[in-house]
């Protein structure tokens, strides 16, 4: 029988948690974080506290997320059906063509007993590499497992609530600390100071399974930062961290753009993930603003993606970004009406060295509503080798839409670190054609 819980011959399950899962349990917040160590049995939990929200909660339809669904498979799904399948026989999962558990009528009569009419009742299986695929219900509880990892991206978390919001669904986050994202900034922080946040936290060796001395053993052998995140659950900023001169004190609370300040945009295209990151100068302080990011991913002409990017602007805005070969995303923004200049540095390490220098001068400053921004500069990160230790290759490049429109605007704008006074130069004058072929040819 499984170690977390057996069924007494009355058919009733005996769930034997330790003093974290304890916790979890008996937590009434809506927002419920559990932050633990590998091993420390934070996966087991998933299933005992969604069986008990659907018997609460009734008939419906429920959630159950991971980063990706090869994860889902690892852990979070074999546990899931061994509780709903093979102990309690609820009902069957179903593969194709969506990831489903639907209960048997016998399984909900048994479930809800006369308290609700036998209606279909199922648990959605999703990922979050791709917030549109859990927009498809309307949900009653969502159990997120591994949400911690950068490939939980908070456009999923932000559809998640969306589907939650009628029946004002209790979520249950199962996750390693894995680097500092938006499930810190967003649910854990908030413990203490909202109630509908709890954050229930604990090491590995919490779980009484977890042997001691492979506890001693991993915090001789492994990097400080390395063994706090994985077996101590506490948040500590990981090796190959690109931009580790940026603090919380770069974060400004939004406020009114001066209508005299110019206006400076990154574009990052892409067939379904154009971005644009929006920057104002002030010229007083010698520093930009970010204060706007468009990024809809989803499939749209050029003249849609420039009629949203203009929307709210002033008229003059300076735009840059693509890559070199990006010749003829150019000319479709520019028939539509946004000349979008190509960066004079192609260069990617030279791009994140001017945004680098451009950091340590505290010449960025970010509106504190852009989690995207955050979350990205928190993961941007370089690859380790088997020691440990970063490596020259940035780690899923290609999903770093807004790490890359800073880069193309600092680019143009920024000097590299160790120059001393980093420069906001003046954009080149878009009807100045002299200029433009010097430049840009």
């Amino acid at each position: 029988m499984h170690g977390l819980y057996d069924i007494r011959p009355d058919k009733h399950i005996h769930y034997k948690f330790h003093p974290g899962q304890e916790k979890a349990w008996e937590s009434t917040a809506r927002f419920i974080c559990i932050l633990s160590g590998t091993q420390g049995g934070k996966t087991t939990f998933g299933p005992p506290w969604l069986y008990r929200e659907i018997q609460e909660r009734g008939p419906g339809e429920y959630l159950v997320a991971t980063p990706t669904f090869p994860l889902l498979y690892v852990k979070a799904l074999p546990e899931f059906k061994y509780l709903f399948e093979k102990v309690l026989h609820m009902g069957r999962f179903i593969q194709t063509p969506i990831k489903r558990f639907e209960f048997r009528r016998e399984g909900l009569r048994r479930m809800f007993g006369d308290r609700y009419p036998y209606d279909r009742t199922t648990v959605y299986f999703g990922h979050a590499m791709d917030p549109d695929s859990l927009e498809a219900a309307t949900y009653k509880a969502a159990w997120l497992d591994e949400a911690g990892q950068k490939k939980f991206k908070i456009g999923s978390w932000e559809a998640i609530q969306r589907r939650l919001s009628i029946h004002q669904g209790r979520v249950l986050f199962t996750t390693t600390p894995y680097y500092l994202g938006w499930l810190k900034w967003e649910v854990a922080d908030r413990s203490g100071k909202d109630s509908d946040y709890d954050l229930i936290r604990f090491e590995s060796k919490l779980n009484p399974a977890f042997p001691e001395d492979e506890w001693e053993r991993m915090q001789n052998t492994l990097p400080k930062w390395k063994f706090d995140l994985f077996y101590r659950a506490v948040w500590s900023r990981p090796a190959g961290l690109i931009y580790d001169n940026w603090n919380e004190g770069d974060k400004v609370q939004p406020f009114k753009i001066p209508d005299n300040w110019r206006r400076i945009i990154g574009v990052d295209f892409g067939g379904l993930n154009t971005c644009v990151l929006f920057c104002a100068e002030d010229s007083e302080k010698s520093c930009l603003y970010v204060y706007r990011i468009y990024h809809p991913r989803e499939k749209r002409t050029s003249e849609h993606h420039v009629r949203e990017i203009r929307k709210g602007e002033p008229e003059e805005l300076f735009a840059i970004g693509g890559g070199p070969s990006e010749d003829q995303w150019r000319m479709e923004f520019k028939a539509a009406g946004l000349e979008v200049r190509k960066p004079p540095i192609s260069d990617v390490e030279v791009g994140i060295d001017r945004v680098y220098a451009a950091h340590q001068a505290g010449r960025i400053k970010v509106f504190s509503n852009l989690l995207e921004y955050f979350d990205e500069k928190e993961s941007y990160s370089r690859e380790l080798d088997d020691l440990g230790e970063p490596t020259e290759k940035i780690e899923d490049k290609h999903e770093f839409h807004v790490m890359d429109c800073e880069r193309y605007i600092w680019a143009e704008l920024g000097e590299g670190r160790g120059t001393g006074e980093s420069a906001i130069n003046p954009p080149v004058d878009p009807l100045d054609d002299l200029n433009w072929e010097r430049e840009y040819v």
